[in-house]
């Protein structure tokens, strides 16, 4: 559904009734232009960790590609999308839907509208994918044949592995320990989509050995895993690229595809949100939705959640630290538990990172979103009531989300809330079964 006509139709009084379930969008509404929020704010720059001095692009290309270094560092609010990133972003299943929950609500009985957006229909189940496609087409445009990276729950590890596939050439992915062992699936659809896969800490880089001689079960950490896929791409003599899912602004920057739809079904649906909430990690699904969005409504309360386990918006520093555990990478200033912090093994392993993207942590020391902590034991009683009553099983950090907009929900009258449904959670059954209070029926 979709078209210049239904786009202009003015918001809806905030009492009238709206009919509409879901809004699907057709392929001429996926967006021309990425929005960057550092085209809005200015976030203090990347330093030195010896010389404490600011850092230019040249700095970071030596990891990164050059497309995705270009991105990082530019200042336009709107940057073209290309069109052979558009044409793979469709052929993944964008524009994803946006559908309201009008079975959750009236199963906890609230005149609250609450509406989501549906990241778990693209090809890999979350909204990973938005970000790996362009990161693997920069890599084959450049030259670069293979492409490393880290990842905690495997949702990143997964869509960057079929990403790669895609433009013909290899990834490796070091998956954070815990995580590895907990979603043994997520280890078999990383290989199916090609990429190789590795426990982190590991036996293939001198930081994993180091740390699995201290502590021979170590948990890991996406720090941990960080600074391996760094120090492999270091040792590759040029052959190989680092790919970061999440944090830095041009992983942002590719998401905002998310917030950019939202904002024309939000206008089809007539609604203008009260609430936006997304759950975080290192940010990127959040700031995919709320980035695009806080231009155009600026009265909206943008809310941030993270686990209780490792609250690094609600109780972290803000303040320059490394954004992996070995201290390889530039210091960035963000809301930080500090690069040696281990979080405990709780099983939303994408939001087990301790620092926030430094645009997320620029925002909320300014008041525009706040941030807010759920725990496991919460999350996994929201998502189970989620999956009961709309017939979608949500990933353990989407259910994060889900969480604190029940809570709001519960609490506010006639209010509209939306909510980034990140991911799927059907790799996670297990763990339902385990934590969410009886048996997945």
């Amino acid at each position: 559904m979709g078209g210049k006509k239904g786009e202009k139709k003015k918001m809806k009084s905030k009492h009238e009734k709206s009919e509409q379930t879901e809004i699907r969008l057709g392929r001429r509404n996926i967006p021309k232009k990425y929005y960057n929020v550092s085209g809005r704010i200015r976030t203090p720059p990347p330093i030195h960790p010896g010389t404490r001095e600011p850092l230019g692009p040249e700095a970071f290309l030596p990891l990164f590609t050059r497309g995705a270094v270009e991105l990082e560092f530019s200042r336009k609010r709107k940057i073209e999308i290309p069109r052979k990133i558009r044409d793979a972003l469709y052929s993944i299943n964008r524009p994803t839907p946006m559908r309201r929950a009008r079975a959750l609500e009236k199963e906890i009985g609230t005149d609250c509208k609450i509406l989501f957006k549906r990241e778990d229909m693209t090809a890999t189940g979350s909204h990973k994918i938005n970000t790996a496609v362009p990161q693997a087409f920069y890599a084959k445009e450049e030259g670069t044949s293979a492409l490393v990276t880290e990842t905690g729950a495997g949702q990143w590890g997964s869509a960057l592995s079929l990403a790669a596939s895609l433009a013909g050439i290899s990834a490796k992915v070091f998956m954070v320990r815990c995580s590895f062992d907990q979603k043994p699936q997520r280890k078999g659809l990383i290989e199916l989509f090609g990429g190789k896969i590795f426990p982190s800490p590991s036996e293939e880089t001198g930081f994993g050995r180091k740390l699995l001689s201290e502590r021979p079960n170590h948990p890991g950490s996406l720090g941990i895993a960080i600074s391996e896929a760094i120090e492999v791409v270091g040792k590759s003599g040029g052959t190989a690229k680092y790919a970061l899912g999440s944090v830095l602004n041009h992983v942002l920057i590719h998401q905002s595809i998310i917030g950019l739809e939202a904002e024309k079904q939000l206008r089809l649906f007539g609604e203008a949100p009260d609430y936006v909430i997304g759950c975080v990690g290192g940010g990127s699904n959040f700031g995919g939705l709320c980035y695009p969005l806080l231009d155009r409504f600026p009265d909206s309360k943008f809310v941030a959640v993270e686990p209780e386990e490792c609250p690094s918006i609600t109780r972290g520093k803000y303040e320059y630290d490394f954004g992996d555990s070995a201290g390889t990478t530039p210091l960035l200033k963000m809301h930080t538990l500090g690069a040696d912090f281990v979080p405990p093994e709780i099983y939303a392993g994408g939001l087990r990172y301790h620092g926030t993207a430094p645009t997320l942590s620029k925002l909320v020391s300014e008041g525009f979103v706040e941030g807010r902590a759920v725990s496991e034991a919460e999350t996994f009683r929201a998502g189970l009531l989620f999956a009961r009553a709309e017939g979608i099983v949500p990933a353990p950090e989407s259910a994060h989300a889900i969480a604190e907009a029940i809570r709001i929900a519960k609490k506010a009258r006639n209010k509209t809330i939306l909510l980034n449904l990140s991911g799927h959670g059907l790799l996670d059954l297990g763990a339902y079964s385990r934590k969410g209070g009886g048996e997945v029926r």
